[in-house]
């Protein structure tokens, strides 16, 4: 049964990391033969599906801790792939509030309910390995952006002056694919009550620790890094690196590949020599390669992106365990799906940010330097943390 709890996680992650191909449809909606939008306004919906994670999470690692986690990941799935088709029906600049409510604010509520799940149920399946399992289940999140890249592409360029219109078929296989992978989700038999670990933390207890802090902005300084990148890639890659736009799609694919190795190279490495060792290099890699990024042109250009993407999914395939190591599994989801304010922070932080500092004339050595720079500092943060000490129990 863990197996396919295991293979279930992962088709489910896979189907939800297709919001990472976000920037196709940014560069394609400022073209003026469909929307013509801004920088800013052809990121917001984008922000607002990465904004809603944090609610969709907080309710679904609730819900998933004191009932079915299948039921949960069906609801989270279902409302995934019903806001992407509603926002397939945004044609003209007048229809952008489509977008943003059924790309952002519905897209990613469900995308939150859903992601919650398989992080917090494979580690109570494999708590032995639990870095490296959750690793391979966010992984697959990852890599979702490298199988929906080329298909986007592709619809996208049948019908150029209607770019969400793509939607409709991604919505779709979206949906069919997350239900049919939420319903192989099951509890191991052990999860209830009984099992529970009188030292475990609680929900309230993890949040009168430092540590739940520390942990929380650590992944917010790692998101705000990568998804600044992320969410311009394609912009950036014709840009700063010289590709066409051709080329550029296939960049945002093959990239979303490191992605999602990044989760699970991490993962097994925390799983040898700790995660807190492993957050800092992260945040070191990010930092330095976002600085040297915008002075560099074609595979240099690829190739040091290539190390943010690979350390901004580490983050995701690192933190869950460490969420587990410090505060226990017995109210996993709830405490990591907390957490997961810091992905909406930086969600919305990091391409607001950078898209503000790039402006109209494209000045991309400003907002990667920026950027850069704030990844450097946030070093400090895993550099002071240190495992709370476990609650007594009456």
């Amino acid at each position: 049964m863990r197996w396919l709890a295991l293979v279930g996680g992962v088709l489910v992650q896979i189907v939800l990391g297709g919001v990472y191909a976000w920037s196709l449809f940014g560069r394609a909606l400022q073209s003026p033969e469909s929307m013509g939008l801004s920088h800013v306004l052809a990121s917001v919906p984008f922000e607002a599906a990465i904004g809603m994670i944090f609610v969709g999470a907080s309710i679904g690692g609730r819900l998933q801790d004191r009932s079915s986690p299948r039921v949960v990941a069906l609801i989270g799935t279902a409302l995934y792939g019903a806001g992407i088709m509603l926002a397939s029906f945004a044609r003209t600049a007048d229809d952008y509030w489509l977008l943003v409510l059924g790309y952002g604010l519905i897209g990613g509520f469900g995308l939150g309910v859903a992601y919650i799940v398989p992080v917090a149920l494979l580690q109570k399946w494999f708590p032995a390995r639990a870095a490296v399992v959750t690793g391979l289940a966010v992984g697959g999140f990852g890599f979702g952006a490298t199988i929906t890249s080329p298909v986007a592409q592709h619809l996208i360029d049948q019908a150029p002056q209607d770019p969400a219109g793509a939607f409709r078929v991604l919505g779709l296989v979206y949906l069919i694919a997350g239900l049919l992978g939420s319903a192989l989700m099951f509890s191991p038999p052990a999860t209830g009550a009984k099992a529970r670990r009188e030292d475990d933390f609680t929900v309230a207890a993890a949040l009168r620790t430092p540590q739940w802090y520390l942990l929380t902005g650590t992944l917010t300084v790692a998101v705000i890094a990568g998804i600044a990148l992320i969410s311009m890639m394609a912009g950036a890659a014709v840009d700063v690196a010289g590709l066409n736009a051709g080329a550029a799609a296939g960049a945002v694919g093959v990239l979303a590949l490191f992605n999602g190795g990044g989760r699970i190279l991490w993962a097994a490495v925390a799983q040898r020599v700790g995660q807190l060792p492993v957050l800092t290099v992260i945040l070191v890699i990010e930092g330095a390669a976002l600085l040297v990024l915008p002075h560099t042109r074609g595979m240099w250009f690829l190739a040091l992106a290539a190390l943010v993407y690979l350390c901004y999914g580490g983050a995701f395939g690192t933190m869950p365990s460490a969420a587990g190591r410090f505060f226990g599994l017995s109210h996993a989801g709830a405490i990591y799906g907390l957490m997961l304010v810091g992905w909406s922070l930086g969600g919305v932080v990091g391409p607001l940010l950078a898209s503000s500092l790039v402006g109209e004339t494209g000045n991309y050595t400003l907002a990667f330097s920026v950027i850069g720079a704030l990844a450097v500092a946030g070093v400090l943060l895993p550099l002071v943390t240190r495992p709370p000490k476990k609650p007594v129990a009456p």
